[in-house]
């Protein structure tokens, strides 16, 4: 059934399975909508379709580094601002956002699948306020379950900016995107001016 996790065969299926329908309900708000429209911030928050896409991919790809113990990059200070993550620059896309997004995501699934066990310790990283100085390591699974709570908090962010700006709703967005069969929502149709 459409706009459902289809059955899973175990733990690390199921996990990826969940992010990956959390991924797409995040990447459907974005359907249809212009660069401009993404980047509007039509509540009372800052948030952006756009930019909210464009902290995902970042967020997911800075998770799989940690898995990895790896550094691409400066990395922000404690008393740094992460206000331009979440903003979809004018010399930003729309598109090239979703295509980060992809990217991380493909390299999201074939780490874990390379990775042997669950289990396998990720070490907290220390100094930043946002990180516990009170855990030494949290699992790879504890990562998947943490970017399953991300990216679906972040969707339901997007969900609210997207019916702000042309009232269209998460499964209307999907039968459009997903092109769905015979489907019980009427597909969203992008308004006639």
């Amino acid at each position: 059934m459409p706009a459902h996790v289809p059955p899973v065969a175990d733990e690390r299926d199921g996990l990826l399975a969940y992010l990956a329908q959390q991924r797409q309900t995040l990447r459907a708000t974005a359907h249809g909508l212009t660069d401009a429209q993404a980047r509007m911030t039509p509540t009372a928050g800052e948030l952006s379709i756009g930019g909210l896409i464009k902290h995902a991919a970042r967020c997911e790809a800075g998770w799989i580094d940690l898995v990895l113990q790896r550094q691409r990059g400066p990395q922000r200070a404690a008393d740094e601002s992460d206000a331009a993550e979440f903003a979809l620059t004018e010399e930003e896309t729309l598109a090239g956002a979703l295509d980060q997004y992809a990217a991380a995501a493909r390299e999201t699934d074939e780490v874990i699948a390379g990775i042997a066990d669950l289990g396998q310790a990720v070490p907290v990283p220390r100094g930043l306020p946002w990180f516990p100085a009170d855990v030494e390591n949290w699992s790879v699974r504890w990562v998947l379950l943490h970017l399953i709570e991300e990216t679906a908090r972040h969707g339901g962010h997007a969900d609210i900016i997207r019916e702000t700006i042309d009232g269209a709703t998460l499964f209307p967005l999907l039968a459009a995107a997903e092109r769905w069969p015979a489907p019980w929502f009427e597909p969203w149709k992008a308004p006639v001016a």
